[in-house]
Order: structure tokens, then sequence, then C-alpha cells
């Protein structure tokens, strides 16, 4: 396992994060999995008040005793802007008592995702006067915040200069946060990479076609090698369900230099397969298309479509879309079927794509079962 130095926190992480949204089946699941990431060099953990039971399962295991010293430990919880202050402090506690913990190493303001949210944040009486109160009082040590909000939300969070760390998607398959690593870094930001195997492509069960194009390497451990080859990010979080979940990912924990050149060879191989299967339909992602008057995330929606006509990405294109409608803030944008043809997008467009068109096609490619977050 490797270590990194988690930006101005001076923390140093595991470049693993174990991520507790998934393995709720028990407190005693809970705590073999914590026991089994422990013994093969994990030092972060990660929880949050809206994951179910996690925060009480995670305390339980705590309170049975950790197999290293607390301070060799390093516990992130996360917890929902709030517009008033006394909410926040109640929430504060509530997740300490949960915890069994006398104070957090990491607090992250939890699903920083609109202007309005980013307003609570900077109001004078608002949540960060409780987030600081309890800095001053030794409860929490550092601050940071998670997001699923635009670009510029995002950016804007990052340069009111609350903040020591940022928890981010970004992806080989998604590379709109580019700036973000960049802002964070020049800011000497912690970056933890949230959901690199899920959100990042559902790369544990990747299609043939995918497989195939990745050869000599799976999938999952090129995104992590993608991820890991950049030194100013810090961790990626892994999610498992118990701890026999925790091998695969880990094979590449010492595994943090620069790309090899056989890995540059394949993600040149998977770009040159995108170009050529999409041709002119291919979406850049460019963003100039918005906004939509039906409030379509267009970029995000033909992103999907990308990674399903180039790599057979349906299962994941189906999961991710049928999100749109069914998550509010953490997903937001209407799906593709609202497209009025209005034309409005079409002289924005600087590869002249036929945007109603690609959009009617992803709708139907990618219509199925809704999606709804996981702790809900």
């Amino acid at each position: 396992m490797r270590y990194r130095r988690f930006g101005k926190t001076e923390l140093r992480l595991s470049v693993f994060s174990l991520g507790t949204m998934r393995y709720l089946a028990s407190p005693d699941n809970v705590w073999q999995t914590i026991q089994t990431a422990i013994a093969l060099g994990i030092n972060h953990i990660e929880t949050a008040r809206g994951y179910g039971k996690s925060e009480e399962y995670l305390g339980k295991a705590i309170a049975l005793g950790l197999p290293i010293p607390r301070s060799q430990v390093h516990i992130t919880s996360k917890i929902p802007p709030t517009v008033d202050a006394d909410t926040m402090r109640r929430y504060i506690d509530e997740s300490l008592e949960k915890l069994h913990l006398e104070y957090l190493d990491c607090l992250g303001i939890h699903g920083l995702n609109t202007w309005e949210h980013l307003n609570w944040v900077k109001a004078k009486d608002g949540c960060m006067q409780a987030v600081q109160e309890a800095i001053a009082d030794g409860r929490v040590r550092h601050v940071g915040f998670s997001t699923h909000g635009s670009l510029d939300v995002i950016l804007a969070a990052i340069n009111t200069d609350f903040f020591e760390f940022v928890n981010l998607h970004y992806y080989y398959f998604f590379q709109r946060h580019a700036p973000v690593i960049e802002l964070a870094a020049a800011k000497d930001m912690g970056i933890f990479i949230i959901s690199p195997a899920d959100k990042g492509g559902r790369l544990y069960t990747p299609p043939p076609t995918l497989v195939d194009l990745c050869h000599p390497f799976s999938p999952l451990e090129l995104n992590y090698r993608f991820l890991l080859s950049d030194p100013r990010i810090t961790t990626l979080s892994v999610g498992p369900a118990n701890p026999e979940e925790l091998t695969q990912p880990l094979e590449v924990a010492d595994q943090d230099g620069q790309l090899t050149n056989e890995e540059i060879t394949v993600f040149e191989r998977l770009e040159d397969h995108q170009n050529l299967a999409l041709g002119t339909d291919l979406c850049s992602q460019c963003d100039k298309c918005l906004p939509c008057p039906e409030n379509i995330n267009i970029p995000e929606v033909l992103r999907l479509r990308n990674l399903a006509v180039a790599y057979d990405m349906t299962d994941y294109g189906q999961y991710r879309y049928g999100m749109f409608e069914n998550a509010g803030h953490w997903f937001p944008g209407m799906k593709a079927n609202r497209c009025t043809d209005c034309g409005d997008c079409l002289p924005k467009c600087p590869q002249n794509l036929n945007i109603p068109a690609l959009l009617k096609d992803t709708h139907q490619r990618l219509q199925g079962k809704t999606g709804r977050r996981l702790w809900e």
C-alpha cells in the first residue's frame, strides 16, 4: 500500500480509502471488513450521515476495538449542508455519538451540489459557523466537501477557501472535472476520488468489447492506474460489500507510478476506437450546448451515448440514465425524450452535431428501469 499527503490537512492517507456505503448487512460484516482493510494497509475510513446505518454500524465496530491505535486510523464522515448553524451542531454531535468518537479527522459537507447549497455555506450564520466551532474545540480536525454539482458550482466552492479537501467524481471515462483537479491542487487541497469502480463505468462487470480493448489489463485496473498515476490525487474510494471484495482493487495499491508505455498504448487504442465507432457523432463534452430550455443535461446524456456506442457500455449507460428525474440534485436533468426539437442547442455546438436526433437515439438505447441513490 502506498500513502500520499492529503493536501494541506497534512494527513498521510493510503491511496485506497474504505467507503462504507455498501457493506450494511450487519455490524459483524462491517467489523470484519474494517479488520481486513486495515490489515491490508488502508488507514482511511469514510462514512456519512446519509448512508443508512453506516455510522451506527461503524461505531459498533470501533467500540469493539480497532486493530491499530485510533491515531493511526483517519475517519471521515459527511453531513449535508444545512440552512442554519444549530442544525449542523446537532448533526455533528449525533454523528460523533453514533461513531463512538471524540473527534472526526475529516468532516465533509456532503452533497454541495447547487448554488443554494453554496449560499448556505457562505452565509454568515450558516452551517459553517457550527463547523468552525467544532474545529476550534477539537471535535473536527479538517473540513472539506463532496459534490455531484456542476463544474461551475464546484470551482466556486473551492474558491471560497473554506475547504481543505474535495471528494470528487473524476475517472478515465469522465474527465469533465479536470479543471477541478487543477484548481484543487493549486490550492493544496486533498483530492479524494469517489466511486471509481461503480460511477467510473461499472468496471467490475465490463462488457466483452471493453475487456478486449483493454487487454492485457482489466478495465478496472486501467481506471485505477489512470488515477493513481496522477500525483495530485491522494486517494480512491473502494466500497466493498464484504471483506473479499477488497482483493481485486488492492492488487494495484502499490502501483502509483507513471503510466507505462503498454498502458499508454491501451489508452490510445481506446481513444482511437471511440473516434472510429462514433465518427462525426462523437460529443466532445464541451458543454457549450447548455443551458437547455427543457433542462436536459445534454453533455451527460451524450457522454452515456458515447460509451454505449463505442464500448458497448449499455448496462452502465442505462444505470446512470435511469437516475435522471429520480435523484434530485444528486443527478440533475431531464431525460432526453423531453427534447422538443426547439433547436436552441444547434448553433451553439462547435461540432455541428444533430443534438435532437442524438438525444432521441440515446433515449431509445438507454431507457429502462429508473434508478435511485443506493441509500434511498
